[in-house]
């Protein structure tokens, strides 16, 4: 039994263990928060070295990946559950489905108002003139580009550099979300810290990708086949086809897998930071409604259900491998 698979075998286990920790508690109060200490302080690191150029963004994002290692690296002696710390504090598919749900029921309610309300908590864009399918397609594209962000980032990064990878990747995306974003502030230096969450992102993205169409094609085995029906092959064929086109390379592969596999249209114009940008649709279909927001929620749920499973597999394989070489 080689020292990698080993280790591999542990980190399986914490990433297990810290997605069903998120799982049962959630996020804790903002006052307690890990991610929003974090966001804290770098508001006051910005303020110190704020600088209209990409150097100053870049020392900033060095500063604040910096503390995500730090952090990752007190918890690496604990071993799996220093892992499985860093990886629930990482995550926040409870959140997701618990804003998305809420936001659901005030569609169905018929409080469009209401949800429009909520809707901020989940995405950064204009609600006040979405109608209920704009409201739906905003929830089903943040539950895709946020499970890449907060429920398959964090367990591929535990998998392969563990807790500090964990802590680096949050504190990455964390700074995108306070100065990434195109505005005249932080046009360049905001740069630096956009395309680290970019880079750190890549992969997890197209794993969600790959799980959704894995996911729909297990599920095309339960259905009445029909011409529309989606399956596996038809998902990722929409990747490879409306992705491109996203201003984004990965939350264009998350939208555009979930699109494909619940037969909607997503994407489209939108208000972003008091802009209008005229973003591309994603799959084909009619605009999503409520009920597709269940649909969407239940289809990351089984996403994240599927990284719990390939955790524990990882580890109990290893025990098994370990097991059989022991002498007897």
């Amino acid at each position: 039994m080689s020292d990698a698979a080993s280790r591999l075998a542990r980190r399986g286990r914490g990433v297990a263990a810290g997605l069903l920790l998120d799982r049962a508690l959630g996020e804790p109060p903002d006052a307690w928060h890990p991610v929003a200490w974090f966001g804290s302080t770098m508001g006051r690191v910005e303020r110190a070295t704020y600088a209209d150029r990409r150097a100053a963004g870049a020392r900033y994002a060095l500063a604040g990946a910096g503390l995500g290692a730090l952090a990752g690296a007190v918890l690496t002696p604990l071993g799996p559950a220093g892992l499985a710390t860093a990886v629930g504090v990482a995550s926040a598919g409870r959140m997701l489905r618990h804003t998305s749900t809420q936001i659901e029921a005030l569609l169905t309610a018929g409080d469009l108002e209401g949800a429009r309300e909520r809707l901020p908590w989940l995405v950064g864009r204009d609600p006040s003139g979405l109608d209920e399918a704009g409201v739906s397609a905003a929830v089903v594209e943040s539950l895709a580009e946020n499970t890449v962000d907060a429920v398959v980032a964090p367990a591929f990064w535990g998998l392969v550099a563990g807790a500090p990878g964990v802590l680096v990747h949050r504190a990455v995306n964390t700074m995108d979300a306070m100065v990434g974003h195109r505005s005249p502030r932080y046009a360049r230096f905001g740069t630096v810290a956009a395309r680290a969450d970019d880079v750190m992102a890549w992969v997890p993205a197209r794993l969600l990708a790959g799980l959704v169409a894995l996911d729909t094609g297990l599920g095309a085995g339960f259905r009445r086949p029909g011409p529309r029906q989606p399956s596996a092959r038809s998902v990722l064929a929409t990747v490879r086809q409306d992705a491109p086109a996203h201003p984004s390379p990965n939350a264009g592969v998350a939208e555009s897998a979930v699109a494909a596999a619940l037969g909607v249209e997503l994407g489209g114009p939108l208000v972003y930071a008091g802009h209008l940008e005229d973003r591309p649709t994603l799959g084909s279909g009619p605009r999503p409604g409520p009920a597709d927001i269940a649909r969407a929620r239940r289809l990351v749920d089984r996403v994240e259900g599927a990284l719990v499973v390939a955790g524990v597999a990882l580890w109990v394989a290893n025990r098994g491998r370990a097991s059989t070489r022991r002498p007897r």
